[in-house]
């Protein structure tokens, strides 16, 4: 691969031989089958610098074979166009899965032993190979690339802690390489360091999206929650984060929350207060996955009464009933009911008292989706009986 260019579907290839594939009449990627929105071939600088590097070092000359790429183009340009019209898909296909474990242990190499600046380069390359497809992400784990980005994590330079980080998330999400990742001697821990006194904001993020990732399986809920670190991180940037930087800390959140023996910490971690905060701003943006982790905590029994203490949310939920996303809804009546059951008689009062909350709840037991109108329906029943009994205590008052 002497001129490596990227095409629409992200992927990269040789410019020759990705020029042969489109002009023989394909308009799709070789690899992912995609079709391509448009067939401009983008170089790949990084990559082709690279290239160009292990060139030099192993004394290979780059003149002698752009000659014969040359001059196998031009062989393919003056033959039949019923022969450039037999490509074949599987052959190509192969091609670029042998080509993308070439050029992933390619890249470990130089992670291995280059400088920083090629260090660099490698990791924002096997961060943008990783991106395209889950072969690539098994090849490149296959190469070793995951100790050697595991060690960048802890780069002073800003750039290659960034790509170091977003690589392994983007390899995180085939399931064999979260086994690999947690498996990696402190990639956890240094992902976490990351997270929370990352060079960059986009380093942060991505963090907190790998440890979502990373605890998608259920085992990892239980060692990363363990971490003393782990909540408290994620707690900051949700406090401090961008809205794509808070979500992602929401999910992580989440996804550990589950876990019921992680619903003390992220509680004592100051997560209801933040959370309601985010119910508040709109900007924020985070509305229904904040909603989602308050909904988890009401099976913690100090998150359910500082829910209950709370003289904002039950006006919060109540307008989200009104305003808010299909799932944003059944999670604002799934804590409203919670609030209110076993023991919530004074948040039961509350709500009586907002003259909205009746109408919405009407409105969502007849309109809303089927868990929606069950939970709506129950609630109604159990504000009728506070009324009634309400009514009952007045009557034996008099």
């Amino acid at each position: 691969m002497i001129d490596p260019v990227i095409v629409a579907s992200g992927h990269t290839y040789d410019r020759n031989s990705i020029a042969r594939w489109i002009n023989s009449g394909h308009h799709t990627c070789p690899k992912s089958g995609q079709r391509l929105i448009h067939m401009a071939l983008i170089p790949n600088y990084a990559l082709k610098s690279l290239v160009h590097q292990w060139c030099q070092d192993n004394n290979v000359s780059l003149l002698d074979d752009h000659s014969s790429s040359e001059h196998s183009s031009s062989k393919t340009k003056t033959s039949s166009s019923s022969t450039a019209g037999a490509v074949d898909h599987i052959s190509v296909t192969k091609s670029a899965a042998e080509a993308a474990k070439m050029t992933a242990e390619f890249l470990v190499g130089k992670l291995a032993m280059g400088s920083t600046e090629i260090q660099n380069q490698a990791a924002y390359e096997l961060r943008l190979l990783a991106k395209t497809g889950m072969d690539n992400r098994r090849v490149i784990a296959e190469a070793g690339a995951i100790p050697f980005l595991t060690s960048l994590l802890r780069s002073s330079d800003a750039r290659i802690q960034e790509n170091a980080v977003t690589a392994l998330l983007n390899l995180s999400i085939y399931d064999n390489n979260k086994v690999l990742i947690t498996a990696s001697g402190g990639a956890v821990d240094s992902i976490i360091t990351v997270l929370e006194t990352g060079k960059t904001m986009e380093a942060r993020e991505n963090a907190a999206a790998a440890i979502f990732s990373l605890s998608m399986i259920d085992g990892y809920k239980v060692s990363i929650g363990g971490r003393p670190r782990a909540i408290p991180a994620l707690l900051g940037l949700l406090k401090e984060g961008t809205t794509a930087g808070k979500r992602d800390a929401a999910s992580a959140l989440f996804n550990l929350a589950v876990y019921n023996a992680n619903k003390a910490g992220v509680v004592g971690g100051g997560a209801v207060p933040l959370l309601i905060e985010a119910l508040m701003d709109d900007k924020a943006g985070i509305t229904d996955d904040a909603l989602a982790v308050l909904a988890l905590l009401l099976g913690c029994g100090e998150g359910l009464e500082q829910m209950r203490k709370s003289r904002i949310l039950v006006p919060l939920l109540v307008d989200l009933l009104r305003f808010g996303s299909a799932k944003g809804k059944e999670n604002a009546i799934t804590l409203l009911l919670g609030l209110c059951k076993d023991g919530g008689e004074e948040v039961a009062r509350r709500l009586l008292m907002n003259p909205r909350s009746i109408p919405c709840l009407q409105s969502l037991s007849s309109d809303g989706s089927l868990k929606a109108r069950r939970k709506a329906d129950a609630l109604l029943r159990l504000l009728n009986r506070c009324c009634s009994h309400s009514q009952h205590s007045v009557n034996m008052g008099n």
